[in-house]
């Protein structure tokens, strides 16, 4: 299929339903559902207490709000995935540009509208997640061109903002408390680590279309560090607070996660481009289950 399938949006759309569930990126919805796992066990909510809240939250982090991100993006990327990865279904014609951008209206309009009935601040969280998503790949912002501000949009969006989606799921859709949002919001910071982890894989690629991502920009080596300041650094700030409010055993897994986490560091740093991957598999999977463990602790549900 030649690039002027992607020039033309009027283009007849000969679409599947697996070609919509192309666009939602299943794959991608793990890391807010996550969070919002984390948030909803923070509010003392365990998903077996109530399961339809836990579901209705899961739908709305996961199929919805992200969804429509990964819509937005593919719908914005189409001329460059024409080059990289040209059987993506807007740039192979399966979808045309007028039925992606409608579906990625529409999509975002279903996911605000489910927002409703989860409460008001669950609302106000989904209309700024989605907001970001369109911030992140649409002119004029379009921040994922540049690493700083779009991977913060992501990490703000994935961690932070569906962590406190689910703590305000649990007290009926308000405000959670202070130390819930201490928590979402330095897990949050740390994520961008983890964004920038990601964009290893694509360096030479980001370059040749002027993506200005942290390893561009950084170069490797220097991009690599800062990413592992950024994600110990707000981690340590996780174990001094709940190390202060008495959670003495979550503490003790906290710090042995982080252990884990600054041992797989220092392979990482050997080689990053290579070994980015790699520590994606090993370190990321402990900064994630110390979300969980502190979120436990949070939620009264262990020491």
């Amino acid at each position: 299929m030649s690039n002027s399938t992607v020039a033309n949006p009027g283009a007849t759309s000969g679409a599947s339903l697996s070609d919509f569930v192309q666009l939602l990126k299943p794959i991608t919805w793990f890391p807010p559902m996550w969070a919002l796992m984390c948030g909803l066990v923070s509010g003392g909510m365990t998903p077996f207490q109530a399961p339809w809240l836990f579901v209705a939250g899961i739908v709305l982090t996961g199929p919805l709000v992200c969804g429509a991100s990964q819509i937005i993006n593919d719908f914005h990327d189409r001329e460059v995935d024409a080059l990289n990865e040209p059987n993506r279904p807007i740039p192979s014609g399966r979808v045309s540009e007028a039925t992606a951008l409608r579906f990625a209206l529409i999509w975002s309009i279903i996911a605000q509208a489910w927002s409703f009935m989860l409460g008001p601040w669950v609302a106000g969280a989904t209309a700024i997640g989605l907001l970001l998503a369109w911030a992140y790949s649409a002119p004029p912002l379009r921040l994922k061109q540049n690493g700083w501000w779009g991977n913060l949009s992501v990490a703000v969006s994935y961690e932070g903002l569906a962590w406190i989606t689910g703590a305000a799921i649990v007290i009926g859709g308000q405000l959670p408390n202070t130390s819930i949002l201490l928590i979402a919001a330095l897990y949050s910071l740390g994520a961008h680590g983890i964004m920038t982890l990601n964009d290893f894989k694509a360096i030479d690629g980001d370059i040749a279309v002027g993506i200005k991502t942290l390893p561009v920009q950084l170069g490797p080596e220097r991009a690599a560090k800062f990413a592992c300041l950024v994600m110990i650094i707000p981690q340590l700030g996780v174990l001094w607070l709940i190390a202060d409010w008495g959670h003495m055993v979550a503490a003790a897994l906290v710090s042995v996660l982080i252990a884990g986490q600054l041992l797989a560091m220092l392979r990482f740093l050997t080689n990053p481009r290579r070994l980015a991957p790699w520590y994606n598999g090993v370190g990321v999977t402990q900064y994630v289950a110390g979300m969980m463990v502190s979120a436990l602790a949070m939620g009264g549900h262990f020491g």
